[in-house]
């Protein structure tokens, strides 16, 4: 355990090697071979320079932008490259208006808060999503107040654009469309649902944090994809991540409105107190401006035509591993590969086992719960780094299976718990039954299988307790 605040002061370099040593435990960044949470161009001198802009403006607040407006002139920039690549100005209208959020989920929590206060006739708005949508829009639901209508999607795993006419109500305020859907990497068909959406007067958000950026090069690359973005008549919101594709620095997101007249409910305002009169357009009212400076320097440093040759790589490693899957025994693609997403299942091995394996070897997967008829998958979020090790993945694939056959599956006791049981006790031992007692996290089939034959409830009290074990200090 770390004493953060010492008596006295410790020297700059002993405590640079400290947190050096504290990072030797985490999973790599680069390389390659990790396929969640981190998004790597695989391109020499791009850390570097995220970490001099972000010294060039860390100090710098984007609580007020007449006092330091280098900051507003770097955030507009950012919003004017994400309108033009998401298809702005259209013919005919103005170009769309954003805001510079610390990632996708306060861009989704900003576009559900600013339909629901576009309508503040309604007691209870609601917001129709699919099935597939990303579990920010229900923190957002749950955070403002805004009923969630689920849709199920349908056998291609993508919206029903039926269903989703059937679920709007009077009472509806925002209807949602992923481009892709984060676990099985799919896109919605985004013109129909928009369509559907603006004939009832309802606003359209597309989820595109995920694959915002790279979708459009990838089309410019042939691929075969549906429109998504501005040029979609009914679209009125779109979000992306720039933490992702673009391959800044976490954490920055941008959120585009159609006009500035839709944009407006997204702020708030507060005069009534004797301070300063807060206006903010985002969540946060202090925002340090590195991660702006830094997303800056990303998009500047890479251009236009850098991104798509980022785009040609990820597109070739995701041929490579998906060829890498289909060739393999015991293993099949479960949704097809038509973003950056290779999601597969098993046939005859135990999934979570598998992972374990693919981690024993050096492949730091994300394996995915059943969910209602849907079984557990494997998601691999590839990157333009991955073109480098992909033609690895088959041999290292083809031994976990083997090994995942020889092992055989997880065997469980009946779990005899419910939500209401779970107490700060109960998941300090099972956690302790379960290995994590010493905090690795390298094999973790015996939890994942556990995670899988509990109830969504249930995983979530489950979760939300191991996880407040961990955050406490000693």
């Amino acid at each position: 355990m770390i004493n953060a605040l010492p008596d006295d002061g410790i020297p700059a370099e002993q405590v640079l090697a400290e947190l050096r040593e504290m990072r030797a435990g985490d999973l790599p960044t680069h390389g390659g071979r990790l396929f969640a949470y981190v998004y790597d161009p695989g391109r020499d001198g791009l850390d570097e320079l995220a970490q001099a802009a972000h010294a060039i403006s860390a100090h710098v607040n984007g609580l007020d932008p007449t006092a330091f407006p280098s900051l507003l002139a770097m955030e507009n920039a950012l919003v004017g490259a994400t309108a033009r690549v998401l298809g702005a100005p259209v013919p005919g209208e103005r170009t769309a208006v954003g805001s510079v959020t610390s990632g996708g989920t306060e861009s989704i929590l900003l576009a559900v808060k600013t339909a629901r206060d576009a309508r503040p006739d309604l007691a209870t708005p609601r917001m129709v999503i699919p099935s597939t949508a990303h579990a920010a829009f229900a923190k957002a639901a749950h955070y403002l107040r805004v009923a969630l209508d689920v849709v199920p999607v349908g056998p291609d795993l993508r919206a029903d654009p039926s269903a989703t006419a059937a679920s709007i109500t009077d009472d509806t305020v925002l209807v949602v469309g992923s481009a892709p859907s984060y676990a099985h990497g799919v896109v919605d068909p985004i013109p129909q649902l928009a369509a559907v959406a603006a004939e009832r007067h309802v606003r359209f958000h597309v989820d595109a944090c995920f694959g915002g950026w790279v979708l459009p090069y990838l089309k410019r690359l042939g691929a075969d994809l549906p429109d998504f973005d501005l040029t979609v008549p009914g679209v009125t919101s779109i979000s992306v991540d720039l933490h992702k594709y673009a391959y800044a620095p976490k954490g920055v997101s941008i959120l585009l409105h159609r006009t500035e007249e839709l944009r407006r409910p997204q702020y708030f305002a507060y005069a009534d107190w004797p301070g300063y009169t807060m206006v903010n357009p985002v969540v946060s009212s202090t925002r340090s401006g590195g991660p702006i400076a830094a997303a800056l320097a990303t998009l500047r440093t890479i251009g236009d035509n850098g991104y798509l040759g980022l785009a040609a790589r990820t597109r070739d490693a995701v041929s490579i591993l998906a060829a890498a899957v289909e060739r393999t025994d015991g293993v099949r693609l479960f949704a097809p590969p038509e973003t950056t997403v290779v999601c597969f299942t098993t046939e005859d091995a135990d999934l979570f086992v598998l992972a374990d394996e693919l981690t024993a070897r050096g492949w730091h997967t994300q394996p995915q719960m059943a969910f209602g008829d849907l079984p557990p998958t494997i998601h691999l979020t590839v990157t333009a780094a991955v073109a480098a090790t992909a033609a690895e993945f088959a041999a290292a694939l083809a031994e976990s299976v083997a090994a995942a056959r020889a092992r055989g599956p997880i065997d469980l006791p009946p779990l005899e718990l419910t939500p209401e049981t779970v107490t700060p006790e109960v998941v300090e031992r099972l956690a302790g039954g379960l290995g994590l007692g010493d905090a690795d996290f390298s094999r973790m089939a015996a939890v994942n299988s556990l995670l899988n034959a509990a109830s969504p409830q249930l995983r979530e009290a489950l979760l939300t307790g191991f996880l407040s074990v961990l955050q406490r200090p000693e």
